[in-house]
């Protein structure tokens, strides 16, 4: 129980060891977001190679501009969900046994991600989107280093379910 550790120990027993990649991808995200603002206009495209520009766009909504023409009040309410979640991936980084590494670096990104857009809704009342995939006409939702963090800490934590689901069946 991470309650039981000293100060010390809840960085080498816990996954909390694992906070260094949380501030690596949460500055490589504002880093990243901020070059994006500074060179290019709203909207403006610029191809890297086929299928993929990067475009700045300003999301106020959620995944795939989910309510994003409201009226404003999904700001905060998506800032209250991203301060919750942080919370609680912080409270499980703590909990989870630093020898998990695959849940623990899963929880590390997706607190990167959650804490990078909530910076960009609290500062700005919206996120910053420059990653643009597409295939022809059609384009994937733009979107950014957090969201990038935020998906593979998922499909991490996915992972690591279906290997303790077979952990807990070898065992039966």
């Amino acid at each position: 129980m991470a309650s039981m550790f000293s100060p010390s120990e809840l960085f080498s027993k816990t996954a909390l060891r694992w906070l260094w990649l949380t501030l690596v991808f949460l500055v490589l995200d504002q880093v990243t977001k901020q070059w994006v603002v500074a060179s290019f206009n709203l909207y403006e495209s610029i191809p890297v190679f086929p299928s993929f520009n990067l475009t700045y766009m300003q999301n106020t909504g959620a995944a795939f501009s989910f309510l994003a023409d409201q009226g404003g009040w999904q700001r905060w309410f998506f800032s209250a969900v991203a301060t919750l979640a942080s919370g609680l991936f912080l409270y499980w980084l703590a909990k989870t046994p630093a020898s998990n590494k695959v849940l623990g670096i899963g929880f590390a990104l997706m607190l990167s991600g959650a804490m990078g857009n909530l910076i960009d809704r609290v500062l700005f009342g919206y996120v910053i989107d420059f990653l643009d995939f597409y295939i022809g006409e059609a384009h994937w939702p733009a979107f950014n280093i957090a969201d990038s963090a935020i998906f593979v800490g998922a499909a991490l934590m996915i992972i690591d379910s279906f290997r303790q689901e077979t952990t807990t069946e070898q065992k039966s």
